[in-house]
């Protein structure tokens, strides 16, 4: 195979390729300014490599408390029934240290499409406000299942908020 056929193929390859546009769109519940100045937070976290089947969704939620406040809830790997009402339980293992690899167990409420989900931290940086993780295991629909949340905080017309971020990227089977 020559050279130029190599770099042709790799051309059609990255050419059939998708990628979320939730870094073009404005979330619901964002003004325009508010949007320009997390794009950058956005197409870094938010924009994934979509594979045939896959879908994601991009979530942005208003919460009237400052950020540091929101952060230390939503940062807890280890405790995410705290803000995620689906949740009935979460362990973890004994001696559990809260660090990117670092695994929890998740039993989920009735009448979802799952049962457990057994999850692992991918990322969790406490200066930029980003944890994200994938599903690894346990009865359910969906597969190649990741979600990153950043917390971002705001003070417009006197009142301090901050807003959250999700993204999921999954196939359901």
């Amino acid at each position: 195979m020559e050279k130029g056929d190599t770099s042709m193929a790799e051309e059609e390859q990255e050419a059939e390729e998708t990628f979320s546009a939730h870094h073009l769109t404005i979330p619901q519940g964002l003004s325009q300014d508010e949007f320009d100045e997390l794009r950058d937070s956005i197409t870094e976290f938010h924009k994934y490599r979509l594979n045939t089947g896959q879908c994601s969704s991009l979530l942005a939620q208003r919460v009237s408390a400052p950020l540091d406040a929101v952060w230390s809830v939503v940062r807890q790997f280890d405790k995410p029934q705290t803000y995620k009402h689906f949740i009935k339980s979460c362990t973890v293992q004994e001696g559990f240290n809260m660090t990117v690899g670092c695994t929890r167990e998740v039993n989920v409420i009735s009448g979802l499409p799952a049962e457990t989900s057994t999850e692992r931290l991918d990322i969790l940086d406490d200066d930029r406000h980003v944890t994200g993780f994938t599903i690894i295991g346990g009865e359910h629909r969906l597969r190649n299942y990741r979600s990153v949340t950043t917390v971002h905080g705001f003070e417009r017309d006197g009142k301090i908020w901050s807003c959250c971020f999700g993204i999921v990227q999954y196939l359901v089977i």
